[in-house]
């Protein structure tokens, strides 16, 4: 990659891996990580994970897989803007979510409730353990050792406390140092993505209408601009050239604003990265156009009565779950009671987080309904 920035992150100048490993032959080490993640247990298990809708409420909602995917796309195409290692931003981003719980939020929030006096749950640290501890494919280490710029990049956030147990990938949180650039874009793409396509995946559902988004700035501007260049769209053709409308405002803002700050911070290496503050970032009216947009998901659609009644149908089903594995582990698979004599109750929200929103459902038919096995 010849033509990235000077505080651009190269695998050559990569801090390495917990376990030393041969380079790889034909690819960087940061595709080496992209290429165990997708081949990884955990990736696959994403297809069948929500973001908003349970996976059995329809074919054609985003589920944690196909997120992933279009945050790594919108990712690398602005990596690429700003001469960023795209391989790293891809890498990062495919495995942003791999620690996520079944049914969506409503899981996690609800495994979290269940830990709170085992240490808590955070599906940002589990994304950590799975590439670090949980998946099992190698000969010579557990996880998947994975450069500690990629590790990096997937804790995108830690208390002190937890940060104190993670060694060297907590110690910015201790030292209030900043990450890579790359790590920076890639909790940005994430952002980009949910909020558009969550709006996407509303209107499908008809939980939103086009009336309702017309009082949110950042649609009812980019509505009105696709209306005007093509008055005779409607339907899903119009829904979807807003949003990539939207998204294409987004990006070029985001790369903007961000080569702006890196100009002002006078940034040349990636020592300068991490001595300054969070560089990559929206201006401020795009910043503030992008909470009203949040704010209104999450009164509208997030907050919609037909999502919290299947929410707290997710959140009953985690809970009960917990509680019978907490109280009897012998219904636990037996990797998972010889797990829990080292672990205790983490092995427990190992076993519930790995779950897909079917398995999970069946899980708990296996457990309660009299006529299963």
């Amino acid at each position: 990659m010849s033509n990235l920035a000077s505080y651009a992150v190269t695998s050559d100048h990569s801090r390495g891996r917990l376990v030393q490993e041969t380079a790889p032959v034909g690819r960087s080490e940061f595709q080496r990580d992209r290429d165990r993640i997708i081949h990884s247990t955990a990736f696959r298990r994403l297809e069948y994970k929500t973001q908003v809708f349970v996976n059995h409420e329809g074919d054609l909602f985003r589920t944690r897989l196909t997120h992933s995917l279009e945050v790594a796309q919108i990712g690398r195409s602005i990596a690429r803007n700003l001469h960023l290692n795209e391989d790293l931003v891809e890498a990062i981003t495919l495995a942003h979510d791999l620690g996520h719980t079944p049914f969506g939020h409503a899981g996690q929030d609800a495994l979290n409730e269940c830990m709170k006096d085992y240490g808590g749950f955070e599906h940002n640290l589990q994304s950590l353990r799975v590439v670090d501890v949980l998946e099992e494919r190698y000969a010579t280490f557990d996880g998947l050792n994975l450069c500690f710029e990629t590790r990096e990049g997937i804790l995108k956030h830690a208390a002190k406390r937890t940060a104190k147990k993670l060694g060297d990938v907590g110690a910015r949180f201790l030292e209030n140092t900043s990450p890579s650039l790359e790590a920076q874009l890639a909790n940005f793409a994430d952002e980009i993505a949910y909020n558009n396509h969550d709006v996407d995946d509303g209107l499908r559902s008809g939980l939103l209408t086009h009336e309702q988004l017309d009082n949110v700035t950042i649609f009812s501007r980019h509505l009105a601009q696709i209306k005007q260049q093509y008055p005779a769209l409607i339907g899903r053709r119009l829904t979807h050239e807003t949003i990539r409308s939207m998204i294409n405002t987004l990006v070029t803002d985001l790369t903007q604003q961000s080569i702006l700050n890196i100009k002002n911070a006078k940034i040349g290496t990636l020592a300068d990265v991490h001595a300054a503050p969070l560089l990559i970032g929206f201006s401020r009216e795009i910043k503030e156009q992008q909470q009203e947009l949040k704010k209104f998901l999450r009164d509208h659609l997030y907050q919609h009565y037909r999502v919290v009644r299947m929410s707290n149908k997710a959140a009953h089903n985690i809970k009960r779950l917990f509680s019978s594995f907490n109280a009897n582990i012998k219904l636990l698979p037996i990797q998972y009671q010889i797990k829990f004599q080292q672990e205790k109750q983490q092995a427990i929200a190992d076993y519930i987080a790995g779950m897909t929103d079917r398995y999970a459902i069946r899980e708990y038919r296996r457990l309660f309904a009299i006529e299963l096995e």
